[in-house]
């Protein structure tokens, strides 16, 4: 085997032996791309790597992750979701389950609108869980529907993630937020029809919100708060989302109408504030500048990879696997969700993806299918043990009651949900490809 081979395996190894010993992914990244790329061809690395450090930050196109993390921040922050899930919840009625279709439905929405999974599940955790115990659901179901709905936004637009697997495969923003609009509602409506079936077969898992509660509210109250809570943020969505989908704004220029429409759906709401401005610009500045950093150092690893020769290792390995390139997909699914119980999803989309990039394009797979594919699988990330960042969140505010292991048994059915969904996907590339060709993109 060639010594440029040789290098190439040992870069990809070391840097899975430095994430054992626990050092941080960006550096991992980095310190595994400068040492052997160093001994593969020298000083040359570090003559080449600030033009492709430049080019790639200076993208455009990322200019929408900060204005989209900011519109999220800010919804999060003026706390909307609050008596959305109020009004969710009064609106589902004597249906069982119908509190946590409701909750699937305030994440569908939180998703759309915030794209931020730990606020999500934080936020739903603290309004919901309590709640859905006191009325007796399941403690599994229950933090399972919290953990599943919350993870809704890695998938629905405007997902950072989309953002940036559009970056990494070359292809439009508003091409692949279209292709994931449809999958995304069918893996929530998965998620509903789950918690549906439960109330049919299994009613004293998932009971629905007693008689006395249901009519404490009159019916103008609850329109009045269907209006006014809920409006604001869907009509934010639909011009966010249909001003790129529909062609009229480029994802940076809908992203800062977004950020700026944020600000005036929290001061409509009456909790706009300069001390929660500052909070949500702090926030903005950390979760973007995390990304930003991942980003940078992912870039050394790229190019000591590619310059070892490593894209021609893959490409050759990938002659091996059964199937031809639906076997090869298969592989990249199997080893995202693999990888998916150890690293985070910007990881894996810096380190999986580029690998299988070249093959599938030399294949011409349709990669706007491909790409929500893999926002599709990555979301199972945040809910598989032990390091599904969900499960953190949720144990971060659950109380008391509520143990580890019954986080664990309650993501479990919604980790096959997820899976199934995958799985429709591929048999089913219609979902993802349909809607781009019906508005011409």
């Amino acid at each position: 085997m060639p010594l440029n081979e040789i290098l190439a395996l040992s870069c990809i190894a070391s840097f899975f032996v430095l994430l054992a010993l626990g050092i941080p992914v960006a550096l991992t990244l980095a310190i595994s791309g400068f040492f052997f790329g160093w001994l593969g061809f020298g000083s040359l690395l570090f003559n080449l790597l600030p033009a492709r450090i430049y080019g790639v930050t200076a993208n455009y196109t990322l200019i929408a992750i900060p204005l989209f993390v900011f519109m999220g921040m800010m919804l999060e922050k003026s706390r909307i979701a609050d008596e959305l899930m109020e009004v969710i919840g009064h609106l589902s009625g004597g249906l069982r389950g119908g509190m946590g279709i409701g909750i699937v439905l305030v994440g569908v929405l939180m998703g759309a609108t915030t794209g931020i999974v730990g606020a999500t599940i934080v936020t739903l955790g603290l309004l919901t869980l309590p709640t859905l115990l006191r009325r007796g659901y399941n403690k599994s179901i229950a933090c399972g529907t919290i953990c599943a709905s919350g993870t809704l936004g890695q998938i629905i637009p405007p997902s950072t993630l989309i953002i940036l697997l559009a970056d990494i495969l070359g292809e439009s923003v508003g091409t692949l937020f279209a292709a994931a609009l449809l999958p995304g509602m069918m893996l929530a409506g998965i998620f509903c029809i789950y918690l549906l079936a439960l109330g049919i077969f299994k009613p004293d898992l998932v009971p629905p919100i007693p008689a006395e509660e249901r009519f404490a509210m009159s019916r103008q109250e609850l329109l009045r708060k269907t209006f006014k809570v809920g409006l604001p943020p869907i009509a934010l969505v639909l011009a966010v989302l249909g001003s790129i989908i529909g062609g009229i704004a480029a994802p940076t220029e809908a992203a800062s109408m977004g950020a700026l429409g944020s600000i005036v759906v929290a001061a409509i709401a009456g909790r706009f504030n300069w001390k929660m401005l500052k909070e949500t610009v702090y926030a903005t500045g950390r979760i973007t500048a995390s990304m930003m950093f991942i980003l940078i150092c992912a870039q050394v690893f790229a190019l000591a990879f590619r310059g070892l020769q490593g894209e021609q290792l893959v490409h050759d390995f990938f002659k091996l696997v059964p199937g031809g390139i639906e076997g090869v997909l298969w592989f990249m699914m199997f080893l995202i969700f693999i990888l998916g119980f150890f690293i985070e999803w910007i990881e894996i989309s810096y380190i999986v993806v580029p690998l299988f990039l070249p093959v599938l394009q030399a294949a011409n797979v349709d990669m706007v299918w491909v790409a929500t594919l893999i926002a599709l699988n990555m979301q199972t990330s945040f809910l598989t043990p032990p390091f599904g960042w969900a499960l953190f969140y949720l144990r971060g505010v659950a109380p008391p009651q509520v143990t580890t292991m019954d986080i664990y048994k309650g993501v479990v059915p919604f980790i096959g949900l997820q899976v199934s969904a995958v799985v429709i996907l591929f048999y089913t590339p219609s979902i993802a490809t349909w809607l781009p060709r019906a508005i011409g993109w």
